[in-house]
């Protein structure tokens, strides 16, 4: 079999056109899409769906029965609305400009999914007759993560040796990510009429005291040597129903980004004092962090790939953002995983979005001689 070599610059393109916005996602068009263009390669592919609408999809290609498990790769379909600002590029059609092309996931993180696609197709002949590639290409990552969680507690994700997750690093292989808390905590007082406050119990006071106690909030932990400390931000505030009422429920969004060796569960009941007594505490998700040791054999290969590719030297680097990698690399054992894409940190989510067409071209080349390099090196 000759498959077709997409060229990953119109890949990018061509994905960037499907409006997998999530919510609602709708990213079923996009994983089928994805698959034919596989499938045409001799890749196995299965698509999982979330709902009539959604779907995730797993491609594999090379010996199933060989010792040495495969070679994977993830990245997710869905992006995030395109926000309040105008936009003064179409964020749908993927128009190059000055080497930059611009659109709604195109860093983060289409970009990614279509160099991976393209450099596992031209390498298709090595890869099935040997450990192979397995891509794991998910819905509903933006929210939550909530097509890898289906996959893994689907069973379906079958195994793995290594992970790369091709979120945008701008072609820098990041070794970890930390790990996210999210809770909300509501509190409860007693409703009165506004003119008579003392009779009631104000819940938005409570709430008030509870943030400030979290602004001052220690966690007591020395820092990470490359994932710094942790970290809380109370994002969201909301209480009342009416101005002229004592309100009785209040709530506080809690975003907690931790370090490895934390504790989640201990750090939750850590914070219930700081929200107060009589307040309730819910978990609205906990992903755990990713972190792989920098001198692993095959992260040094991998770094010495992307330094031949692109001329920077390695430095271990994290990423500020959360992944799927907190779901994948969990249900293969911790396996090694890198975040390394082609996108641009700094372009995540933002108006007018956009990803360099040269790293585009580059990270082919890179993720094509990580796979070179994995069915040629034993170990």
């Amino acid at each position: 079999m000759n498959p077709r070599i997409p060229d990953p610059v119109e890949l990018t393109r061509r994905l960037v056109a499907f409006d997998t916005i999530n919510p609602p996602g709708q990213e079923r068009a996009c994983a089928q899409f994805l698959a034919d263009l596989l499938a045409d390669a001799g890749f196995e592919c299965t698509l999982h769906a979330l709902d009539d609408s959604r779907a995730s999809l797993i491609a594999r290609l090379g010996d199933r029965k060989a010792q040495r498990p495969p070679l994977a790769f993830t990245g997710h379909i869905d992006t995030v609305p395109l926000g309040a600002a105008p936009w003064t590029q179409d964020p749908f059609a993927g128009d190059v400009l000055d080497g930059r092309l611009y659109g709604r996931g195109s860093s983060d993180m289409k970009s990614g999914l279509a160099a991976f696609v393209a450099a596992a197709i031209t390498e298709a002949g090595r890869i099935g007759d040997g450990a192979g590639v397995l891509m794991v290409i998910t819905a509903g990552e933006e929210t939550g993560c909530d097509g890898a969680m289906a996959l893994a507690e689907g069973g379906h994700l079958g195994r793995a040796g290594a992970l790369v997750v091709g979120e945008p690093t701008a072609n820098r292989p990041f070794v970890g990510h930390k790990g996210a808390l999210w809770l909300k905590a509501t509190t409860h007082g007693v409703t009165a009429h506004g003119s008579m406050p003392e009779r009631g119990d104000n819940a938005v006071y409570k709430a008030a005291r509870a943030i400030g106690r979290l602004e001052s909030f220690d966690f007591n932990v020395a820092r990470h040597p490359v994932l710094g400390k942790p970290t809380l931000n109370v994002g969201t505030v909301s209480g009342g129903l009416n101005i002229n009422s004592v309100p009785d429920r209040a709530t506080i969004g809690i975003d907690i980004r931790t370090i490895p060796g934390m504790d989640h569960d201990k750090l939750r009941e850590g914070l219930r004092g700081y929200v107060g007594e009589g307040a309730d505490l819910e978990t609205l998700f906990d992903l755990p962090g990713v972190w792989t040791a920098p001198e692993l054999p095959w992260v040094s290969r991998a770094a010495a790939i992307v330094e031949a590719v692109t001329g920077e030297p390695f430095t271990p680097q994290a990423a500020p953002y959360f992944t799927d990698a907190s779901v994948i690399t969990p249900s293969w054992g911790g396996i090694p995983t890198l975040i390394l894409g082609p996108g641009e940190p700094s372009m995540a989510h933002q108006t007018d979005e956009y990803c360099q067409v040269e790293r585009i071209r580059a990270a082919v080349e890179i993720y094509r001689r990580m796979i070179v390099d994995w069915m040629e090196t034993p170990s």
